[in-house]
């Protein structure tokens, strides 16, 4: 299956589905946020979803999410027709910011993401609490996860959000800017333990990224929203020159600088994928 721009917009061979899109469309209050998209996320994937402001990348995991309807197309989640509250889907929304005087544990913030719907004081269960246990070591998380959530550094922080999002066993986690207010080696780490989910877990992960450069040495593919359009490939297929042009339908430069860092420059946008949404 091939888009308008004549990139292969397929899981790889072998590898079940986690999401399909079938010409799918989103428009809101009268505007068009993206059509035609047709693509297939393979489980186990780690994709980053890139755009310039505006363009539509959240909503693309909204969609996933139940959360927007589609106007036109379909989308499926591991085979099935979306929901809203499907315990396979993880999400984690844009950064949370937690008050440095909140008290209450990382290990109780991870068991919320089991006990958050149920009424009054959640009873003892042992299964549950070694289903916590088990996320807080699988993101790193064990030396701090008895201390106060408002004392940890943000990628502390951010570790005990991501088992928070699967403890309730998600099979697919979609995360709006994970890495923002990052430093640089958290952002890396980040994206490492995050890629390591994927790899031993099966766990398939859509991450809209502020900047893909610290990401791109973990990520299996990209997907680019702008102009209304959406494109999918790895990184070296998508984010050049002439693939860009054709998906603005403008004159589009993908240069490198000094230090290795990608920069795309447009006629109206100087700077676009590391932008916000």
């Amino acid at each position: 299956m091939r888009d308008e721009l004549g990139l292969v917009e397929q899981a790889p061979d072998g590898r079940s589905r986690a999401a399909t899109f079938d010409r799918a469309a989103v428009r809101l209050g009268g505007r068009v946020v993206w059509r035609d998209v047709t693509l297939e996320v393979a489980t186990g994937e780690f994709v980053a979803i890139l755009g310039p402001n505006g363009a539509g990348k959240s909503t693309l995991l909204k969609a996933l999410l139940g959360i927007v309807p589609l106007s036109a197309g379909s989308v499926r989640v591991f085979g099935q027709p979306v929901r809203r509250g499907n315990d396979e889907v993880g999400y984690l929304p844009q950064r949370r910011r937690f008050d440095p005087d909140l008290r209450i544990r990382a290990i109780d913030l991870v068991r919320m993401g089991l006990d958050g719907g149920e009424w009054g004081l959640p009873l003892p269960s042992r299964s549950k609490q070694k289903r916590v246990e088990e996320m807080v070591a699988l993101v790193g998380a064990t030396a701090y996860a008895q201390r106060p959530v408002g004392e940890l550094s943000g990628g502390e922080q951010q570790r005990i959000l991501i088992a928070q999002a699967l403890v309730s066993g998600a099979r697919m986690l979609m995360l709006d800017e994970p890495l923002d207010s990052l430093d640089l080696n958290n952002q890396q780490a980040i994206s490492d333990l995050i890629r390591g989910i994927c790899q031993r877990q099966g766990v398939t992960v859509l991450l809209v990224a502020h900047d893909v450069n610290p990401i791109l040495p973990f990520v299996d593919r990209v997907v680019y929203v702008a102009g209304g359009n959406v494109v999918c490939g790895t990184p070296a297929e998508v984010i050049r020159t002439e693939t860009l042009t054709r998906l603005y339908g403008a004159p589009v430069e993908v240069l490198t600088t000094s230090d290795g860092r990608l920069v795309v420059v447009g006629q109206h946008e100087p700077v676009s994928y590391h932008a916000d949404n």
